[in-house]
């Protein structure tokens, strides 16, 4: 199985878009990328800008090829709202778009559906689903929290099997939600790319606790599967200090590789929203 994550937020954008081939079947999960458009009370820099559009390329570039598309989070950094070239003559497994999902993202549900329905090749809601494509297996979770709670909506978690066994956890923010813990532990996958707590908000939309408890979520998952590549990424990557929350997991198994979605690519990590401040202050035209 070959896991490829396209864009990421420690490649500089706000995405999870990965790329999983097995000898059975091309697959693209969350083909989406976006930018803040506010942080630190500045829009975003020329290069976040310049960044994004290199990230939309490669999704279309490994998108192109793949047989199926998921989509998970119908937020813009899951999902591109406007370009339905990228779904045309592709099977298409999402969230349902009318059950478990909150206003918001059932309005953007609806819109994503219209523009994708006359060209893609089949369209089926994937909640709490399996489906084999030859000795590949993919199967979807239950509706999980977008977070802590049912505010932000629910997302679905997607594992892929063949010989080797790969999970995607989709905008859970930290692991906050025992059923999307459970399923992880359940279905103990080799791989598995994490939604890191979103330590950036602590204050306004989470408390420390809560990322306290998100750790020792991590720690249990180290502990109770047989993960050998534990990829956290999105939310942690848009602070500055990320690392320094997840010390710890590196401490627990020699056997495991803790690491961003950059740090699996054998990158550095460009986290460019979390340096935007910076990013103006080196600028002379912004």
């Amino acid at each position: 199985m070959k896991v490829l994550p396209i864009a990421f937020d420690s490649l500089g954008v706000r995405s999870m878009a990965t790329y999983v081939e097995t000898n059975d079947v091309r697959i693209v999960i969350d083909p989406g990328v976006s930018l803040s458009p506010d942080r630190y009370s500045l829009p975003p820099h020329r290069i976040e800008l310049d960044r994004r559009r290199e990230m939309l390329a490669a999704v279309k570039r490994w998108t192109s090829i793949a047989d199926i598309v998921i989509i998970t989070d119908y937020h813009y950094d899951h999902h591109n709202p406007d370009d339905k070239e990228l779904y045309e003559g592709k099977e298409i497994l999402l969230k349902h778009p009318r059950e478990s999902i909150n206003q918001s993202q059932k309005q953007r549900a609806q819109a994503l559906l219209t523009m994708i329905e006359p060209g893609a090749k089949e369209i089926k809601f994937a909640d709490g689903k399996a489906f084999e494509f030859g000795g590949t297996k993919v199967v979807f979770s239950a509706p999980v929290f977008h977070g802590l709670s049912a505010r932000l909506g629910y997302v679905i978690e997607v594992f892929i099997a063949d010989q080797e066994k790969f999970l995607f956890t989709s905008d859970v923010q930290g692991l906050l939600d025992e059923a999307a813990i459970d399923f992880i532990i359940d279905k103990a996958p080799d791989t598995i790319i994490l939604d890191g707590p979103a330590t950036y908000l602590i204050g306004s939309h989470y408390k420390k606790n809560d990322i306290l408890q998100s750790i020792q979520n991590m720690k249990r998952i180290i502990k109770q599967t047989p993960v050998k590549h534990f990829i956290i990424d999105h939310h942690l990557l848009r602070d500055a200090n990320w690392v320094d929350y997840i010390s710890e997991l590196h401490e627990l198994r020699s056997d495991v590789k803790v690491c961003s979605a950059a740090g699996y690519l054998g990158k550095q990590e460009d986290i460019l929203e979390a340096r935007r401040k910076e990013l103006y202050e080196g600028s002379t035209c912004g």
